[in-house]
């Protein structure tokens, strides 16, 4: 697989919206949806080029994440009496698959019609320190109900840990176009993960109530993003997974993670998932050096991430819901983003 091209996929809905792919990473170069007034924009960060997303300076733009999203405490964890060891790639811990994570191959490119893509690939017994060889499937739809439909699947014949989640960044006003600060946020969560200085879970379950990690009613981004608190201070930001309520559901049986509404083009994103937690990041350390699609830098906080997800470390964390997957059993993960005019 990995001698084949990088390519393009275009996907369309019958309501103008238009999504890119490349089979690289399952990178999401372009979305573009429209504004109250039905100008379309392009709402995710990224590159025109998709070679350019092999860059060493490694921001996730709207990649597959995996084998495991997030964190693993010094990259290491235990299954049936083996110790295994992960690459370390952020400071002394596991970040976002590794080295060459999902996010850094080729996918091979399945099912392609006009509104839908698929990638496949088999991740090798022990790529990246990871036990089994795992066969992954993901699925993306453009529907007419202006929702990109993220579909995961994955077996494996060794035990072994997965989480995936899809990593782009999103700025509603059009990507380039200043910061997130007076985008309005709703996450359907009471509680979050508390973590260490790290970024690694302490194994608490914190409440939101009283910290400014409480979306529970929906407020500006930027208004306690500076807030004197550890959990805000540690990260530069919000940086955070965040337990979800698993009510309400939409008509597919997804739990409501989050809604987002851009104050001034209306445009409004919803998230609807089956799995536990979500990751909310506000683009701590983008830092205005990177040049984007419109020719406009990237700034510090000039997106929001949301990751569904399982939660960070959980390997290694047995009070949080388990990770590891059985070679008789199958991965499966939903994850609907969809696009709307909040009126």
């Amino acid at each position: 697989m990995e001698d084949q091209f990088i390519d393009t996929y275009h996907l369309t809905n019958n309501n103008g919206i238009e999504a890119i792919f490349t089979n690289y990473g399952q990178r999401l170069m372009s979305l573009k949806v429209p504004d109250k007034n039905g100008k379309l924009d392009d709402v995710v960060l990224g590159y025109n080029n998709p070679l350019d997303y092999q860059s060493s300076n490694e921001i996730y733009y709207g990649a597959i994440v995996g084998r495991y999203c997030n964190r693993i405490s010094k990259g290491t964890f235990n299954i049936d009496n083996r110790d295994y060891q992960l690459g370390i790639n952020n400071g002394c811990n596991h970040l976002h698959g590794g080295l060459k994570g999902f996010h850094a191959v080729i996918w091979e490119p399945r099912l392609h019609t006009k509104n839908k893509i698929g990638f496949r690939r088999v991740s090798q017994d022990m790529e990246e320190g990871y036990p089994g060889n795992l066969e992954v499937e993901v699925h993306y739809s453009l529907t007419d109900e202006n929702e990109l439909v993220i579909s995961y699947k994955a077996v494996t014949d060794k035990r072994t840990p997965v989480s995936l989640t899809h990593h782009s960044y999103f700025n509603l006003a059009g990507e380039g176009n200043g910061t997130i600060d007076d985008h309005l946020l709703m996450i359907n969560a009471e509680k979050f993960t508390e973590s260490d200085s790290e970024s690694i879970p302490t194994g608490r379950l914190m409440n939101v109530a009283g910290t400014p990690l409480d979306f529970r009613t929906i407020k500006a981004i930027g208004q306690d993003i500076d807030a004197k608190h550890e959990q805000i201070l540690n990260r530069n930001g919000y940086d955070h997974n965040f337990v979800l309520n698993q009510f309400p559901k939409n008509y597919s049986g997804l739990s409501f993670a989050a809604k987002v509404v851009e104050p001034k083009s209306k445009r409004m994103l919803e998230v609807f998932t089956n799995e536990p937690g979500m990751q909310f990041y506000s683009s701590n350390y983008l830092n205005g050096k990177d040049i984007g699609k419109s020719g406009e830098p990237y700034l510090k906080r000039g997106a929001f991430c949301l990751e569904t997800q399982h939660f960070p470390d959980s390997p290694n964390r047995p009070n949080f819901p388990n990770t590891i997957l059985e070679p008789d059993k199958q991965f499966n993960s939903t994850t609907v983003y969809k696009f709307g005019i909040n009126n």
